[in-house]
């Protein structure tokens, strides 16, 4: 009976280890900061704001990435069931620099809620379909002071929607953004539930040393400040940053919408979760 009993303990701590990720991932050594859980019937306009248009000026069409939708001020999102769901749809619509044939949303924290160091995850699913590029991301706070990429830009998950089975998490900096971005991705097996059948859970482990970046509870790739410095670039993750979440239509890197894209589509977002190290 005693073996019985210590069998059961051992099976029950070796389940409550790997239910958090191992020994990196595991809760006892972080605290909660802060969540956000998408309940209740309306965005909290208190942590969250929206970015409209197509670009911060006609110099800048397309977010900096020739994307092609439109981000409205909160008509193409809604909370449902405790998920924030943001609607890429197929429609036209102008403004004073333009004609736009799709739409979508794209909400951020900037002056509202900033972050330094941490684990920062989000558990979503994403729609499936040719030019359709939903993203969680990090953006130095001080990106309208120094410009991008010298504010820093942590991508926790990217989704390119013709692949479903693949996320990517990258970081842009000086001398290493966009096509040079340090970029890494995680690909589940083809048995495996893909990410636009299932929710997963996205997320990095941030401190002054290192960013983790993690899908579930595998950490796929770790990038060092040692390592990016050896490279003679700049490290610009010890500043505060703030969090987007869009589902982006085109763009140079996801391609554009065919006839096989299908709209509306969805992307949804379970929650945001940010835990610190206990002291």
């Amino acid at each position: 009976m005693k073996k019985v009993l210590v069998i059961f303990l051992c099976l029950v701590l070796i389940s409550i280890f790997f239910a958090n990720g191992g020994e990196e991932m595991g809760q006892s050594e972080w605290k909660l900061v802060w969540s956000e859980e998408f309940n209740g019937n309306k965005l909290n306009t208190e942590v969250w704001k929206f970015d409209i248009g197509n670009g911060h000026s006609r110099w800048n069409p397309g977010w900096g990435n020739a994307e092609l939708q439109y981000y409205t001020e909160g008509k193409n999102m809604y909370l449902e069931n405790g998920y924030l769901v943001i609607e890429a749809r197929k429609e036209k619509i102008r403004d004073s620099y333009g004609e736009y044939y799709y739409t979508s949303t794209r909400i951020n924290t900037e002056g509202k809620f900033k972050i330094k160091y941490g684990k920062i995850e989000v558990r979503a699913k994403f729609p499936y379909g040719k030019g359709l590029w939903p993203a969680v991301w990090l953006l130095g706070t001080n990106y309208r002071y120094v410009g991008w990429p010298m504010c820093g830009e942590i991508d926790i998950v990217e989704f390119l929607g013709h692949d479903k089975y693949t996320v990517y998490g990258t970081i842009h900096g000086p001398g290493y953004s966009k096509d040079k971005a340090k970029s890494w991705k995680y690909r589940l097996r083809i048995e495996e539930p893909d990410f636009t059948k299932e929710f997963h859970r996205f997320g990095v482990i941030w401190d002054k040393e290192k960013i983790s970046f993690y899908v579930d509870d595998t950490v796929y790739y770790t990038v060092t400040k040692k390592a990016i410095l050896s490279q003679g670039y700049p490290w610009v993750f010890d500043n505060y940053f703030f969090i987007i979440v869009n589902l982006a239509v085109g763009g140079y890197w996801p391609g554009y919408p065919d006839n096989t894209t299908k709209f509306p589509a969805k992307m949804y977002v379970d929650y945001i979760r940010i835990w610190q190290k206990n002291e």
